[in-house]
Order: structure tokens, then C-alpha cells, then sequence
């Protein structure tokens, strides 16, 4: 029998109460309940995925008070006869739903589900909680995804930060460059001797937008400009500098060949790209990379060089950030926010970064924190604090993995906050994530391993206040918690924190 609840992330405030809440079968949401009508029939699925459709009592009751909070602030009240959960809406109302539902994946057994009473108050310290896929070096099903944001949900993670371009594939459609999907999607497999490859159609994107949305997870679509652009220059050789051959890489790493900082023709493509993004997805948010660009061929290149003359510029990686300058621009003429990995900082003397450029720090934390020292908003996701998931989980022979290694305990141990910022300086820190590259993760099993429970820890980092926190206390909780994931069929690591 359940004695502790074992909730991740830890909440605010635990009040266990004499007594437990017991039924037979797992109870229903109140029929009454209509301010929250979306979430309920999300959780109600969720659990009839996992124990068939709930028969019980109408047990479940949810209720809409005014709360100076915040969005995501919700009330769980757990008595011998009913369960009550109070919200300002229906965020609130949902993280409250999956801290139920944590507990029923607990406390269910043989047809009775028993759950101690008491009453949880709670609230995130950070807004943005993410995990970011890689769809690209590695395609993933929509059904994957689905389960995978059905299983982020329970963590209470937000943010679905979808990776979908890159030197190994263009994932999504776009109107005016049909060879995008055509010749960019395909690359070859070395592993099995064939072409693989895909692309999410305009309603596959829409269902798992609204998939995501229905759970209260916010989808940020990445493409990244102007490197790492093999599978756009392999169907459009033209916007490279030196005309191709190219190819949509069969290979991991860095490479020489990005859009030609000298032509033109590189905008309407960024201009038709985002106009398809902005019709995709309602985020007030749009990535655009702007990691690991190789500046070698710029160097060489006679329309960079007009163009570095043209500026009054007079080294290439410049360009960088006067190519960055317009795309956010583009992007704040849509509604939308441009995020940029770090590198986007560099050489912006003459041309600084728009005010609204959001700055992902992931070399370390010296991204983050000099972004914050500049005004500029920040999230954190340093490959240096367990932030990387498709580094091994422990320094053993037998971990998959690569590059590095990124434990457990690294990512319950993440602070966003740096010990180089002050106060006004923290205030533009929107929180952080966990980001899973797919070089060598070729399929949603392997995903999940990589994932779980390392988001889990970093969700409790990004949601829960610092105070207290002890690793040995929250490995008991874990415990609980990956028989709960066990139920949703995640392969999970299971080893050194």
C-alpha cells in the first residue's frame, strides 16, 4: 500500500492527513465539471490507455478559484470520500490532473485504488521546461511522438522544442520548395544499405501541435540557418558557394558547406520557410539554430566577399550575425521570437542581435550567463550539466550513448541561474531543458532510454525550488516513479545516478 506520495517534481507543499481515499475501480471526473472540460477528457484517456476506460464514482472533482499564483499553480485535496482539485485554469487544472494520475499509477491494484489523504499546493519556479527531439538525424513516428509528450506531460514538461532540419534531413513541407521533402528528406543508411528518411505532412504537424496543446505543452519548431544545411543544399545546390555536388549527409559531424552568406536567394527561402512555420505552429516562438557554422568557404567565396565589402565588414563569421539580424527580423514581422544557440552571440559588434533574440546556452553556461548580463533572455541547456541525453548515462562499457557522459544526478543538480548573475539578470532566465540529439538513436525505444528518467530529473530541477533538495531523497522517489513509467511502456535506463 502507498504510505508517500513520491511525486516528481517534488511540489511545493505536502500535507499528509489521517486516513486514505478508496474505491473500487479508478473514479470518474465529476460530469458538473465543465470549466475544465478539455483536461478532463485528456486525463481520462490517458488513464484508459494504460487501465481501460475509469468506472468508478464520480469522485473527481474539479474547481475554478481565483489564484495569484500563476497559471500553472493548482490545489490537490485528497479526503476519505473525494478528490478536489482547484485551479485558476486550465493549466493549473492539468498539472494538478497528473499529479493524480502519478497516483493512481501508484496506489491502483487488483480493481482498488487506495491513496493516503492530505493536500498538495504547488506552483513551478521556471516557465520553460523543455525537451528538444531530433527528428532529423533520425526520423520518429508520429504515434512516438505522441506517446512521448503523453509521458513529458506527467512531468509536468511544457516546452516540445521539435528539431527538424539539419544536415541529415528536412522534415515538414513547404509550398514553394517542394524539393525540400522531395530530395531533402532522403538520406542514406549505412546501417541497413538502403535510403531512409520522411517528413511530417502539414496535418501530421497540426495533429501533434494539437496533440501537444490539448496537454499543455508548447511546440517550438527548430530550422537551422545557415549552417548544418547539407539536405537543403543537396535539393537546392544553387545557395551553396560552390554550386555542390552536395548530398543529404549519411554521416554525423560538422560540416564545411552552409547557405552562401553572398546570395540573396538564401531570404525568400527563409521567408517561405517561416511563413510555413508561422501557419504551423501558434508558438510565439521559432528556433533558428545558428550553431557550428563553418566560415572556411565564405572565406573563398566571391559573393561572400562583395557581400563582407558591400557591409563594411571585414572578417566572414560577421556575416553570421547580419544574416541572424535579418532572419529574427522576419520572424518579429510573424509574431514570433527568434532562439538561437550561443554561437549567435559572437561577432554582433556591428550588427547586434534584435532585443527579443532569445539566447539557448549549451556549450556550458557561459552562453547563458553572458546573455543575461547583456538583457537579453536566456535558456539553459548546458551539454555540461546532464543536459545532453544522448550522452551516455554513466562512464560503463556497456552505455549507450556518445561523446559524453550526462547522469542522473547532473540533471537534478542543474541550476539556470549562475552564480555570475544577479538578481535583474536571473529575472531573464526562462528556465531550461533536456535536449536529445538522434546521430545514433534510430529508434523510439532507444529514444525513451535515452530520455527517461533523465528528463524526470530535470523537470524536478526546472519545477521545483532548490531549497533542500537532497539526491538520495529524490532516488527514493524515483524509484516509485519508473514503475509508474513502466506502466506507459517506456524503456527506461535503470543504474548509477
Amino acid at each position: 500500500m502507498m504510505t508517500e506520495y513520491a511525486i516528481i517534481p517534488q511540489p511545493q507543499s505536502i500535507q499528509y492527513r489521517q486516513g486514505s481515499f478508496q474505491c473500487t475501480g479508478i473514479p470518474r471526473i465529476a460530469a458538473g465539471d465543465q470549466d475544465f472540460h478539455s483536461e478532463a477528457q485528456v486525463f481520462t484517456g490517458q488513464i484508459a490507455k494504460t487501465f481501460g476506460n475509469p468506472n468508478g464514482a464520480e469522485h473527481i472533482h474539479l474547481l475554478k478559484t481565483d489564484s495569484p499564483a500563476g497559471a500553472e499553480a493548482y490545489r490537490l485535496e485528497i479526503t476519505g470520500k473525494e478528490i478536489r482539485i482547484s485551479a485558476a485554469g486550465g493549466t493549473g487544472a492539468f498539472r494538478g490532473l497528473q499529479v493524480l494520475r502519478q497516483l493512481i499509477l501508484s496506489g491502483y491494484h487488483d480493481g482498488e485504488l487506495v491513496i493516503p489523504c492530505g493536500i498538495i499546493e504547488d506552483a513551478p519556479r521556471f516557465s520553460w521546461r523543455g525537451l528538444m527531439l531530433d527528428s532529423s538525424r533520425n526520423f520518429f513516428s508520429v504515434e512516438f511522438i505522441k506517446k512521448l509528450l503523453d509521458a513529458l506531460s506527467l512531468q509536468h514538461i511544457n516546452i516540445f522544442h521539435w528539431h527538424l532540419t539539419d544536415d541529415q534531413g528536412w522534415r515538414f513541407p513547404v509550398k514553394q520548395y517542394p524539393l525540400l521533402t522531395e530530395i531533402g528528406s532522403k538520406r542514406y543508411d549505412n546501417r541497413i544499405y538502403r535510403y531512409v528518411g520522411g517528413f511530417y505532412t502539414e496535418t501530421e504537424i497540426r495533429d501533434i501541435v494539437s496533440y501537444a496543446a490539448e496537454r499543455h505543452i508548447e511546440v517550438v519548431p527548430e530550422v537551422d540557418l545557415p549552417g548544418h544545411a547539407s539536405a537543403i543544399l543537396a535539393a537546392y545546390p544553387g545557395l551553396g558557394c560552390t554550386g555542390g555536388p552536395y548530398r543529404v549527409e549519411d554521416r554525423c559531424g560538422i560540416f564545411e558547406d552552409v547557405l552562401c552568406a553572398g546570395n540573396d536567394d538564401i531570404f525568400p527561402l527563409a521567408e517561405a520557410v517561416f511563413d510555413t512555420l508561422a501557419e504551423l505552429f501558434p508558438s510565439a516562438y521559432v528556433h533558428i539554430g545558428g550553431d557550428e557554422v563553418r566560415f572556411n568557404h565564405w572565406k573563398k567565396c566571391p559573393k561572400c566577399q562583395k557581400r563582407l565589402a558591400d557591409l563594411g565588414l571585414s572578417e566572414p563569421p560577421q556575416l553570421q550575425s547580419w544574416i541572424t539580424s535579418r532572419l529574427a527580423e522576419m520572424l518579429r514581422k510573424r509574431g514570433k521570437a527568434a532562439i538561437g544557440w550561443d554561437e549567435i552571440l559572437e561577432n554582433t559588434e556591428l550588427f547586434p542581435l534584435p532585443d527579443d533574440v532569445i539566447v539557448q546556452s549549451w556549450r556550458g553556461e557561459g552562453g547563458g550567463s553572458k546573455a543575461a548580463a547583456l538583457g537579453r533572455r536566456v535558456i539553459m541547456s548546458p551539454q555540461t550539466n546532464g543536459c545532453y541525453l544522448d550522452y551516455r548515462h554513466a562512464d560503463l562499457p556497456d552505455e549507450i550513448g556518445r561523446l559524453g557522459i550526462g547522469t542522473i544526478t547532473q540533471g537534478f543538480n542543474l541550476n539556470p541561474v549562475t552564480p555570475e548573475m544577479d538578481e535583474k539578470a536571473a529575472l531573464l532566465v526562462l528556465g531550461g531543458q533536456g535536449n536529445c540529439w538522434a546521430e545514433n538513436i534510430y529508434a523510439g525505444k532507444i529514444a525513451e532510454y535515452m530520455i527517461f528518467p533523465r528528463i524526470c530529473a530535470i523537470g524536478e530541477a526546472l519545477w521545483s525550488a532548490r531549497k533542500d533538495r537532497d539526491i538520495n531523497e529524490f532516488a527514493k522517489r524515483l524509484t516509485v516513479h519508473q514503475n509508474r513509467l513502466d506502466k506507459l511502456d517506456l524503456l527506461q535506463y535503470r543504474g548509477p545516478l
